[in-house]
Order: C-alpha cells, then sequence, then structure tokens
C-alpha cells in the first residue's frame, strides 16, 4: 500500500510539472497577442496542451511500469508497460495478473489514472473557455 501510495505523489508530481507547462504556454501565447485570434492560432495552442498533457501520462505509465519490475513482478519492460497501461487507463483486461503480494498495486494505479485523467480533461477544458473568453468579450467576467 505505501509503494502505490508514494508512485501516486510522484504521478501528481508529473502532473504539477505539466500543468506549469501548459500555464506558461497560456501566459505565452497571450503576451503575443495569439490567443483567442482564430481557429489558425488556437489550434495548436489546444494540441500543445493536449500533447502535454500525453507525455504526462505516459511518463506516469512508465514509471507504474518500473515499480512492477522493482517488486519483481515482471521481468522485461514492455510486458511491465503494457500491464501498467490496461490499470492506469482502467482497461482491465485481466489477462496478466501481479501476485498476491503486491496485486493492490493494480487499483491503486487505476485510481491514480482516473484522476490523472480528470485532471487533465479539467486543464483542458480551462484551457478552452480561455481562448473562448479571449475571442468573444461579451462572455469575458
Amino acid at each position: 500500500m505505501l509503494v502505490g501510495v508514494g508512485i501516486f505523489f510522484c504521478t501528481i508530481f508529473i502532473h504539477a510539472l505539466a500543468v506549469l507547462a501548459t500555464i506558461n504556454l497560456i501566459r505565452r501565447e497571450e503576451k503575443l497577442g495569439r490567443l483567442g485570434t482564430g481557429l489558425r492560432a488556437d489550434l495548436p495552442i489546444v494540441l500543445r496542451v493536449i500533447s502535454i498533457a500525453l507525455v504526462a501520462h505516459f511518463l506516469e505509465i512508465a514509471l507504474w511500469a518500473g515499480v512492477f519490475i522493482l517488486c519483481g513482478e515482471f521481468h522485461d519492460f514492455g510486458t511491465a508497460l503494457y500491464h501498467s497501461g490496461v490499470n492506469y487507463t482502467t482497461l482491465g483486461y485481466g489477462d496478466l495478473i501481479m501476485s498476491p503480494s503486491w496485486r493492490a498495486l493494480g487499483p491503486i494505479e487505476a485510481a491514480d489514472g482516473s484522476f490523472m485523467f480528470g485532471l487533465s480533461t479539467a486543464l483542458a477544458f480551462g484551457v478552452i473557455v480561455r481562448l473562448i473568453q479571449a475571442r468573444y468579450a461579451d462572455l469575458r467576467n
């Protein structure tokens, strides 16, 4: 349980870096006067925000995979990465089962993935709202 909670906090840190990168991106785009100027400027912003979140998710899945290897559950990174991806996304194929002593990591990783996907969704939504507000003066606070 302690291992799972420790990794959960590590993924929170990784995602916090993604949030900070997104904030810096939006602030830079606003200073350059490109925020909310139209599809040609806004689409690349949204794509970069989603890409930042995607990289964070991949890093987090890889971190969990590394932990599975350190725990002795898998011997090769590819299998550990596959199992981690299935857990993190809550897909839950069940074709790879961990030993009883480490099995509790599966639900912890699933909860972690759910939380991080929710955070990424909230972040993307916030950016889109900011782009809409920048474009349409009547929608500003």
